[in-house]
């Protein structure tokens, strides 16, 4: 099988995913970092009535006209308690900030623009109509569609939402997405290594993505390289009812890459094994048991590099965000001379320079050595410095896309 392009792996990976998993209703305080399942309309105008944008007094403009103005104040409106009286000529209301505006008012008086003896206000300053006043449905009118299926919810959705009047939401439940290692060399995080032994660093490191981009990662541990230990893994992601299963490493062909083999032995599909990219060429895709299948490549800065650029748009895809497959690049500046770049196409990290003025494109400088096995070097990195395939020779002060880590871990 030939090498195939990245952006071809992507499209052929999100069409695999016939649907977005299924939507449940949850309370609104358990919806932060969870996705939309529908469009959210408000139920009410905000704020549902004219109301005082400062403390001071609520007045008729017109009595103000001339300054100093003397005014009985004939009472009070708070926040949660109106005064239900109208405003007459020569009259004012003690008001307070959010209170809803009298009946007869149409101004309010900041409070330090007053003198204040009894039941009589002096005005300083004239008020003229609409002064610090909210007008009813200010923020947004009832029936408003304020946010639509396919967003991830932050702290600014959750609490726009509730001023909507929106005490729970509809949300896609969290991806199923079951991880397992694979290889005889590895040891779990924390255990004891042997001399040739080295720990599973990608098994963390992928869950914290898939947490990350939305998805709920189970880990199913490490499989020794031996059909029979593949299969009972295999077996413990189809109790699991996974909606994905990642595998890390055994992709390849080798004596010791049972991975494939496996899979299709039990009834997988499979789509592609090769990509043009580095770091990352063994990638697998195909369908196992319903769900998407993708076996990342062993060592650790090509899974982390594929889990971007493949997993991450999977779960988005499964959650029904419809930006799924949008490109995550951004412009940037080269820092340092950059050789002519080879068949595949190169994901280098790097780190920037520094940021520019705003509105300007920031600086990256990629590390010095390119090895998929340093993890140190990624996570000094801020940036995947992206070369396309056959790129020429660059210079420092040339454009390059970037895709900045932090989004992703």
């Amino acid at each position: 099988m030939s090498l195939i392009p990245v952006e071809d792996a992507l499209s052929r990976v999100l069409a695999g995913i016939a649907r977005p998993v299924e939507a449940e209703r949850i309370p609104l305080g358990q919806c932060a970092e969870r996705t939309l399942a529908e469009d959210v309309k408000a139920e009410r105008d905000q704020p549902p009535f004219p109301a005082s944008a400062m403390d001071g007094y609520a007045v008729r403009s017109i009595d103000t006209a001339s300054i100093p103005a003397t005014l009985r104040v004939i009472g009070v409106s708070a926040a949660g308690a109106r005064f239900e009286r109208e405003v007459g000529p020569g009259e004012a209301v003690r008001i307070f900030t959010g209170a809803p505006l009298p009946q007869g008012a149409d101004a309010v008086v900041l409070q330090e623009d007053t003198d204040r003896d009894g039941d009589i206000v002096t005005v300083k300053e004239a008020a003229r109509e609409g002064r610090h006043i909210r007008a009813a449905g200010l923020d947004f009118r009832a029936g408003e569609t304020l946010l639509t299926s396919g967003q991830r919810l932050d702290a600014r959705h959750i609490s726009l939402s509730a001023a909507m009047g929106r005490g729970s939401l509809l949300v896609r439940r969290k991806p199923r997405i079951a991880i397992l290692a694979t290889g005889d060399e590895l040891v779990l995080p924390g255990e004891p290594a042997g001399p040739d032994q080295i720990t599973a660093s990608s098994l963390p490191a992928i869950a914290a993505m898939v947490t990350k981009a939305g998805g709920e990662p189970i880990d199913l541990g490490i499989a020794r390289d031996s059909l029979e230990a593949l299969n009972e893994r295999l077996d413990a992601a189809k109790s699991v009812k996974a909606d994905m299963l990642v595998t890390l490493g055994g992709a390849s062909v080798g004596e010791h890459d049972l991975v494939q083999k496996a899979l299709i032995a039990r009834g997988m599909a499979l789509d592609f094994w090769r990509v043009a990219l580095r770091p990352g060429k063994p990638l697998m895709h195909g369908i196992f048991e319903g769900a998407t299948m993708l076996g990342l490549p062993g060592n650790p800065v090509s899974s982390f590099v594929c889990a971007i650029l493949f997993v991450v748009p999977a779960i988005r895809a499964l959650l029904g965000d419809p930006r799924s497959a949008a490109d995550p690049t951004e412009p940037a500046i080269l820092g340092e001379d950059l050789p002519q770049n080879a068949l595949r196409q190169d994901y280098m990290r790097a780190a920037l320079a520094f940021e520019r003025l705003e509105g300007e494109r920031p600086v990256v400088r990629p590390h010095p050595v390119q090895d998929s096995s340093m993890l140190c070097q990624l996570a000094q990195s801020d940036v995947l410095l992206i070369r396309p395939p056959h790129a020429p020779a660059a210079r420092a002060g040339d454009p390059c896309r970037i895709i900045r880590l932090e989004r992703f871990c």
